[in-house]
């Protein structure tokens, strides 16, 4: 082709690429327990209000959290392989687990939810009633999975550590930081993704609020908050946000 050509031939390219229809816009997926996502009786998760907080015409929220459910029996149960299924380059994914993996993992109902301590390679073998095997991993374990298969699909995972629950010792609020939280923490950092120490943001304002206030959150039990419990839940995942100017989920919140 001759040069003279190259010049009109590429402006026309570019005329005509300045037409092209957007891409779809990127989608959060949510995924965790009855503490992000619950429809109970006066009880609200914070992914049931975390919308309000992002620009949803630019961002899509998809809260596949369930009521109930730990790291183990969320992939178990097909919940995760329905979540990565649907994610996308481009797309983001925020965890949050822990107030359901704490009983000994077994095959019983009080036991089906449990997963072994800590971020390591343990395992314990399990044989269901049926005959079916299960292998039971860490918390740890866990988490890096969600983890990498969401990176290979060329989402942005984020961690959360578990919202507190209405606990108080010498009026401070009891915090995940020696289990749970600092699992959560440590494989976020071993993997290179962004923390969110939702326990202790969330923890900071129920202290200043005080016992009394903070009562008001929860109205049956000392985990499940109601609607303004989840909104300070939700506040403190975006404060999360905020602080982690690298994350490019700052561009899609509210200004």
């Amino acid at each position: 082709m001759k040069p003279k050509l190259l010049l009109p031939l590429a402006l026309l390219v570019l005329f005509l690429a300045s037409f092209r229809k957007p891409g779809p816009p990127p989608t959060l997926f949510i995924i965790g327990d009855s503490t992000v996502n619950n429809t109970g009786k006066g009880q609200m998760g914070w992914g049931n209000v975390i919308g309000a907080y992002f620009d949803t015409t630019k961002i899509k929220i998809r809260n596949n959290a369930k009521a109930g459910r730990s790291t183990r029996t969320f992939i178990s149960e097909g919940r995760w392989k329905t979540t990565i299924d649907a994610i996308r380059p481009g797309d983001f994914l925020i965890m949050q687990f822990g107030h359901n993996e704490g009983s000994v993992p077994d095959t019983s109902k009080a036991g089906r939810r449990g997963v072994l301590r800590g971020t390591g390679e343990e395992t314990k073998a399990l044989v269901w009633p049926d005959g079916h095997p299960e292998t039971v991993n860490t918390y740890g374990w866990y988490l890096r999975k969600f983890i990498r298969e969401a990176k290979a699909k060329g989402a942005t995972p984020v961690v959360c550590s578990m919202i507190p629950r209405n606990e108080w010792k010498d009026g401070k609020v009891v915090r995940a930081g020696n289990d749970f939280g600092k699992w959560a923490q440590e494989v976020a950092q071993q993997e290179g993704v962004a923390f969110i120490d939702l326990n202790d943001i969330t923890a900071l304002k129920y202290e200043k609020l005080g016992p009394d206030e903070v009562k008001k959150f929860f109205p049956g039990d000392h985990t499940h908050t109601n609607e303004a419990g989840a909104r300070v839940n939700a506040e403190s995942v975006v404060d999360g946000i905020r602080a982690n100017k690298k994350l490019a989920l700052n561009k899609y919140l509210k200004k």
